[in-house]
């Protein structure tokens, strides 16, 4: 006789997934605004990649933990606090780019980076026709 699939443990497997597919997502995302932060070159852009893909790191592991929780008080509270980051977050990077902008912090320009490495390429290269080795 074939046993019927217990209901209940078909359940905590796919809520044990769904954790771990919304935690791997906020982990990455974090790890992207990470990145970002690191790489991108002035306060502006910066600062679009910490509100945006930190708010999504953030909102997807704050998912998982209300998720792993169940139906309980500290599950309420961690939709709350997901809905805070979801507020302050944006808010906040506003009101860095728009401090930087009343400072007069200018964005760096993709026409000035194009720029840059065209002006600067041949000014200390040594080439054969130098003469000398340095």
């Amino acid at each position: 006789m074939i046993e019927p699939i217990a209901l209940q443990s078909t359940v905590g497997t796919v809520r044990f997934w769904t954790i771990v597919v919304l935690l791997g997502l906020g982990v990455f995302f974090t790890l992207v605004s990470t990145v970002g932060v690191l790489r991108l070159p002035d306060i502006y852009a910066r600062a679009h990649t910490a509100s945006q893909t930190d708010t999504l790191g953030a909102g997807f592991a704050l998912a998982g933990v209300a998720v792993a929780f169940g139906w309980q008080h500290a599950a309420v509270y961690t939709v709350l606090l997901l809905f805070f980051v979801f507020v302050t977050n944006p808010t906040a990077a506003h009101a860095i780019a728009r401090s930087a902008a009343e400072t007069g912090v200018e964005p760096v320009l993709a026409e000035e980076d194009a720029a840059e490495p065209e002006a600067s390429a041949g000014t200390d290269v040594p080439t054969e026709t130098d003469g000398e080795a340095r």
